[in-house]
């Protein structure tokens, strides 16, 4: 039996938001989320940190996934190469403590290419794990930078990170169509018409079109954002699936999956929702039952 085996904290730490769960038996038993992300967090303040959050729960271990352990985290988990399955992560731990780790992120580096992830590797392998989606195939974390990821005999083999939510969190604070982009979004009408442009392969032309538009009398403003969503999520779902549309499943809030869900099915997939904190606690439990 590990130090992990009866109870621990499981903390998903990411930039702006930390939430953390009380594990017994592999059972949740309490949870809490707020808002103190690694950036409202003073490089030295993170031993306070863990130790309030010992007080307000239990004096247990604590495994830590996320950008807690990146360069502007409390230290530095570096990353596994992929292929990376749960077993991978767990030899490559960062020990705060004997009580206390970091999960070390995935990484792909390519003569054609670079890209990293921290964080969702947990959910991923957490949700194959779980049995929450099959040991093979194309898996979606929506979010400010969209990752997807490619399963096969249950480990992370490729991935890829699109920019799609920064990119409409920046068109909606700068440049030419933020004042037009102030509207919520909606799954309707003005999104689908957005994921059906963000086929074509033109976003830059297709971004301008929204200004467009508004001057020509075709899209009122209160359509414009979810036009504009439609159009970035529909770019980034063609991509993934030009060429070999088939099942996707979608670890995300219920907000972001039907959008998703909406823009997969356009493109000829068949989109499948999980419970994306479901696949982390199955993911942290997996690798707790791992550690010495």
């Amino acid at each position: 039996m590990t130090a992990f085996s009866t109870a621990f904290l499981a903390v998903d730490w990411g930039t702006t938001n930390r939430r953390v769960f009380l594990i017994e038996h592999g059972i949740v038993v309490a949870t809490e989320r707020d808002a103190r992300g690694v950036t409202s967090v003073a490089p030295g303040d993170f031993p306070g940190e863990l130790a309030e959050i010992r007080e307000r729960f239990a004096d247990l271990p604590v495994l830590m996934a996320g950008m807690v352990g990146s360069t502007i985290g409390w230290r530095d988990a570096g990353y596994v190469a992929a292929p990376a399955g749960l077993a991978d992560l767990a030899q490559c731990m960062t020990w705060i403590d004997p009580r206390t780790a970091i999960v070390p992120g995935v990484s792909v580096l390519t003569d054609a290419r670079a890209d990293v992830m921290r964080g969702e590797e947990v959910q991923f392998l957490g949700a194959v794990a779980a049995g929450l989606v099959p040991q093979d195939g194309l898996l979606c974390q929506p979010g400010t930078h969209c990752k997807w990821a490619r399963a096969a005999d249950g480990a992370i083999v490729d991935f890829t990170t699109a920019m799609t939510g920064e990119l409409f969190a920046l068109l909606r604070t700068h440049g030419l169509l933020a004042a037009q982009l102030q509207a919520a979004v909606t799954a309707g009408a003005a999104f689908r018409d957005g994921v059906a442009a963000g086929r074509g392969g033109d976003l830059a032309a297709a971004l301008f079109g929204i200004r467009a538009a508004k001057l020509l009398g075709r899209r009122d403003d209160a359509d414009a954002a979810s036009y504009a969503s439609g159009l970035l999520i529909g770019s980034d779902v063609a991509a993934r699936l030009a060429g070999a549309p088939g099942d996707v499943h979608i670890l995300a809030d219920a907000t972001l999956a039907e959008l998703y869900s909406i823009a997969v099915t356009a493109n000829g997939g068949t989109a499948h929702v999980v419970d994306s904190h479901a696949a982390f606690v199955a993911g942290m439990v997996a690798l707790a039952g791992m550690l010495p």
